[in-house]
């Protein structure tokens, strides 16, 4: 019966959305996170869902009107328009990272190199449990809002419930764009601040090894993993796993494994073939669906990846895998029978075969009502332009600023990829050596959100996840 109805409501919600597609103004074909030329357009652009859409100026709003002028601007005639704008005011952003308040002094001392005489006084908050959707929406309902900007995560909630709406606005920095071979214009998808990835670890002090990513799913695994439902940007994990460069990802890893290894997974490929074609998924969907009830039916539901981290790499966790922030392992403190040497990084391994995690972003964006749209533009521009404005997050490994100048330079300041190497040269802690965030998306297969696909499929894959048994500590029979 359970199949019946989920078959009869995901035949409702393609019909629907292909008939709402029939009069959408938006760019299908783009993504969320790639720097992409498109053909010069004449018309005034702004940023919607998750590429750009030409609007008439006359329909645009006031905000939008000041970001297609600020997109215009370098990073030093945007601040001279903050410091018109909100010297002696006081200045109020909203995000998923505790950091923005880090990152916020340094803008101000960066706006008083230019006038001595600026001031700013400022108030970061970071709403828990995933409430800032509620705090923006709430905000957008007043004709001036109260928070100027956000550093928001989750792209599917975003583009489904902030930019769709028109409560968050893109705003592209000329700087930024120019260091990413593109223009404001040209550049389709929203603004990231950084791709942060989680990876897979594996406990070394056992005989198990993980040399392929189904070995994270098999029978017995149980890989700790922050539940679903507490950290969404964990169910866009398991929606981009249906898109078909990494549905080939797994097609490919399952390939090269053992025949019996093989053997004990066809049957779950094999009953997902019918959803993968329900759901319009490509040639390898059932693939993807395997994975994805495999991996919801084995993982270990933990509260949050710092303890994930100190569990790993203890002398106790014998045999243990996990699924977490990658940067977690640089606050590892070496003790007796703790040590990052107690862990391997998946892909890292000579002979691993298929998917070594996934990399959701961190976006910008300014709000629609913003009372200080200009300073909004400035900060925005300061944390994507400059080392110093994206400093807040650069020591750590796995987070990757998506301006590809800044990027050079936090690596040459933090060296990540000797973050293993101790004083006397030596290469203590492998694990901590970050090889990059071109490795990892390269050769690493990571999994990279992508806000447009992911919205596009949670209804279909995302209601019939909410179907999928989770493992509840017990062994099924």
């Amino acid at each position: 019966m359970k199949k019946k109805l989920l078959s009869a409501v995901m035949t409702f919600s393609l019909l629907a959305t292909s008939l709402a597609g029939c009069g959408s103004g938006t760019d299908a074909g783009t993504t969320g996170g790639s720097a992409q030329g498109t053909d010069n357009q004449t018309a005034t652009q702004t940023q919607t869902d998750a590429g750009t859409q030409t609007v008439d100026p006359a329909n645009m709003t006031e905000t939008q009107k000041i970001i297609a002028e600020a997109q215009t601007m370098t990073l030093e005639e945007l601040a001279k328009k903050a410091i018109e704008e909100s010297n002696g005011a006081t200045f109020y952003g909203v995000g998923n990272s505790s950091r923005g308040k880090t990152a916020l002094p340094l803008f101000i001392e960066y706006l008083q190199s230019i006038d001595p005489s600026y001031t700013l006084e400022f108030d970061w908050q970071q709403p828990k449990n995933n409430k800032i959707f509620e705090q923006l929406q709430a905000d957008s309902l007043k004709e001036e809002g109260t928070f100027a900007m956000t550093l928001i995560q989750d792209g599917n909630q975003i583009e489904s419930k902030m930019v769709q709406t028109g409560i968050l606005d893109t705003f592209i920095p000329l700087d930024w764009a120019q260091a990413n071979g593109t223009t404001p214009d040209a550049y389709n998808g929203y603004l990231e601040l950084q791709l942060l990835n989680k990876v897979f670890m594996y406990n070394t002090t056992g005989d198990k090894t993980y040399d392929n990513c189904w070995d994270f799913v098999a029978e017995g695994s149980h890989p700790l993993f922050m539940d679903i439902d507490s950290e969404i940007v964990g169910k866009n994990f398991l929606y981009m796993l249906t898109e078909d460069t990494y549905a080939q990802y797994l097609k490919d890893a399952f390939d090269a494994l053992p025949a019996d290894e093989q053997a004990y997974f066809q049957p779950t490929i094999d009953s997902e073939k019918e959803d993968a074609e329900l759901f319009g998924l490509g040639a390898n969907g059932a693939y993807a669906l395997a994975y994805i009830k495999l991996f919801v039916g084995a993982y270990n539901a933990q509260t949050d990846d710092g303890p994930i981290c100190q569990t790993l790499v203890t002398d106790s966790a014998t045999d243990q895998s996990g699924l977490l922030v990658y940067s977690k392992l640089r606050s590892v403190e070496e003790s007796s029978g703790v040590s990052v040497n107690n862990i391997n990084i998946a892909a890292y391994q000579d002979g691993y075969t298929g998917i070594g995690g996934y990399g959701y972003c961190h976006y910008l964006f300014v709000t629609d009502n913003s009372p200080l749209p200009w300073t909004a533009c400035a900060f925005i521009a300061y944390m994507t332009c400059t080392e110093d404005g994206f400093s807040a997050w650069g020591k750590d490994m796995g987070g990757y600023s998506s301006n590809p100048e800044v990027a050079k330079a936090i690596e040459t300041t933090y060296e990540h990829s000797k973050g293993g190497y101790n004083e006397a040269g030596e290469d203590e802690f492998p694990a901590k050596d970050d090889r990059g965030k071109e490795w990892w998306v390269g050769e690493g297969q990571l999994v990279v959100e992508d806000p447009q696909y992911c919205a596009s499929v949670a209804f279909t894959v995302g209601s019939w996840i909410e179907t999928l048994d989770k493992y509840t500590g017990e062994e099924s029979e």
